[in-house]
């Protein structure tokens, strides 16, 4: 975890998530792996309840980046 302007961002340098598939990965049922599709969602809908948007990029090393906007209400 790193700091924004406006927030947070948690990175990784694993494979990263395709750009089409980065809204889908927040819903609940998304199986993009192993487990049962619902971990993401929940990371969404605790971040929806403090107001916090959650944007995915791509890391700085490869991977996914979520950024969590906590002045963005």
């Amino acid at each position: 975890m790193d700091r924004l302007d406006d927030g947070f961002y948690v990175e990784d340098d694993g494979p990263g998530i395709p750009e089409s598939k980065r809204d889908a990965v927040l819903k609940s049922g998304y199986l993009g792996g192993d487990g049962a599709g619902i971990r993401l969602a929940i990371v969404d809908a605790v971040a929806d309840s403090h107001g916090w948007p959650i944007r995915i990029t791509g890391g700085e090393d490869g991977g996914v980046r979520f950024k969590f906007h906590v002045d963005d209400r």
